[in-house]
């Protein structure tokens, strides 16, 4: 059991980043002192957006200059601090070389931040943003059984789905770090596709608008690929990082995920709201199609995936989220009109 002092600061990594922006805004509101540390603490256009909503908030936020993967970069943002939220990573699909994009600043960047964690004598839990992606790579492996916390992802690879890749690998190490140590205890938080709205000013860049703004800007207007997912909320997944940090019993890994669903139903999901406005996607593309087409689209729509993604129902049980830490998830619809409402404001479509 593990109780977390609120009148300590709470370190967020990553802190600019599409999650974590809605995790800030539910610290600062419940009056927390918030420590970011970023890349470029000058870089006000990164930034303002949270300053803004500390303006707005009982709480405050305090920047300092950290880089991912620079040794004890982090030590000065972790001062005084008895809860630590990693929720930096990279998450992408236009990459060149996994290796260096996406493999090494997850693994070596969970490894600054819990090897500090353990020169930090305050530091009592560190809440890890992980994914379903740690769990699974594809939809058929959810067919005959849903996806627990207590699986584990072996059949992604370099070659094969590098992103889950780089999740499994930075989680397996935190775990194994966790373990070395008595003086802190790891929660993490496993998310499926997150979708929602987005805090900060200007370009979004989370791969979840990439997908978004596809169904919108008439990419899938001949249809969506019936690619079997698990979709949450992005203010859902915020609410879940709180309330792993604050829940003294809270242990182990959090299936983080609100629908069985596919790529074909989150673009139904928009029809209503603005299916006579844009091009949103009203059929499923069939799966031979892609087959011939997919690899020529997009380079992670390789025929394996297509074969093992496509049309095939995807599951997961999240009742340890509800049960454990309480969470409430949002219906489908909402998160879809609400992100995609986003989308318009941006002018991103």
């Amino acid at each position: 059991m593990t109780k977390i002092d609120t009148a300590k600061p709470v370190m967020v990594t990553g802190a600019t980043g599409y999650v974590a922006g809605w995790l800030v805004k539910k610290l600062l509101e419940e009056g927390l002192t918030v420590y970011a540390p970023v890349r470029n603490p000058e870089n006000e256009t990164k930034i303002k957006h949270l300053q803004e909503l500390a303006e707005n908030a009982t709480g405050s936020i305090k920047f300092f200059k950290a880089d991912l993967l620079e040794e004890g970069s982090y030590a000065e943002a972790m001062k005084d601090c008895e809860l630590v939220y990693h929720t930096a990573s990279p998450f992408t699909s236009d990459f060149k070389d996994p290796q260096k994009e996406l493999i090494d600043p997850a693994v070596k960047g969970t490894v600054n931040v819990l090897e500090q964690a353990n020169k930090t004598p305050t530091v009592k839990r560190v809440i890890l943003t992980s994914s379903c992606a740690a769990i699974y790579t594809d939809a058929s492996e959810t067919t005959q059984k849903p996806l627990t916390e207590e699986k584990w992802n072996t059949t992604a690879s370099l070659e094969y789905q590098p992103y889950s890749y780089s999740k499994t690998l930075a989680e397996k190490k935190a775990w194994e770090i966790q373990e070395k140590q008595s003086q802190w205890d790891l929660v993490t938080i496993n998310p499926s596709l997150v979708l929602g709205p987005a805090l900060n000013h200007g370009k979004v860049t989370s791969e979840s608008f990439s997908l978004l703004k596809q169904m919108g800007d008439g990419t899938m207007k001949m249809g969506a690929p019936k690619v079997g997912i698990g979709m949450v909320d992005v203010r859902d997944v915020a609410d879940a990082h709180y309330a792993a940090g604050f829940t003294p019993a809270a242990k182990g890994r959090h299936i983080t995920s609100a629908h069985n669903t596919n790529f074909l139903e989150l673009g139904k999901a928009l029809q209503p709201k603005f299916g006579s406005n844009y091009p949103v996607p009203k059929k499923a593309l069939p799966k031979w199609l892609l087959m011939l087409v997919g690899p020529l689209i997009n380079k992670s729509l390789d025929r394996q995936f297509i074969k093992n993604n496509v049309n095939v129902p995807w599951q997961a049980d999240n009742s340890k989220i509800k049960k454990e830490l309480g969470i409430r998830l949002r219906p489908l619809q909402e998160t879809m009109e609400d992100a995609f409402q986003d989308l318009i404001n941006r002018k991103m479509v």
